[in-house]
């Protein structure tokens, strides 16, 4: 009987550092399979100071070389973007801000939809392009509109 107690014991011993193990391998390949979140700064080191986007069109007055312009310049605040907007002689400038999705964040000017327009966009964590703004012409005034709005949420 003392024996069986014994070998009882041992067994229970065994068998419960074994699930122990288990369940520290389980957790170990949970985290590997999480991704890692990149600590971006919020600052730039330094600025670029060519347009890191820009879009351009010339426009039809056939008198003059104007264009209907977008650029979108870096500043010292890394989400942050200066965006340069011009249709023929009127000139305007706005900011561009982009969620911080854990990337460096990768701006973008796409063609619009219209005659003189234009989408400001970005590229999310997987690749995938996410519009964001619509520059355009409306009765020979510059224009800008918000089709989005992006939030970042943790878990």
């Amino acid at each position: 009987m003392k024996n069986i107690l014994v070998l009882a014991a041992v067994t229970l011993l065994i068998s419960c550092s074994e699930n122990s193990t288990d369940t520290t391998k389980e957790k170990t390949r949970q985290k590997n399979i999480e991704p890692a979140k990149a600590v971006i700064p919020t600052t730039r080191d330094s600025v670029r100071k060519n347009a890191v986007a820009s879009y351009s069109e010339r426009t039809d007055n056939p008198l003059n070389e104007w264009y209907f312009k977008v650029e979108l310049f870096e500043t010292p605040q890394t989400f942050k973007y200066l965006v340069k907007l011009q249709f023929e002689e009127i000139q305007g400038e706005d900011t561009l801000i982009l969620p911080n999705l854990g990337t460096m964040p990768e701006p973008l000017i796409q063609k619009g939809p219209d005659k003189y327009s234009c989408i400001l966009a970005f590229k999310d964590q997987d690749g995938e392009v996410r519009d964001y703004k619509k520059v355009y012409v409306k009765n020979n005034s510059l224009k800008i509109t918000a089709l989005k709005h992006y939030t970042v949420t943790t878990k």
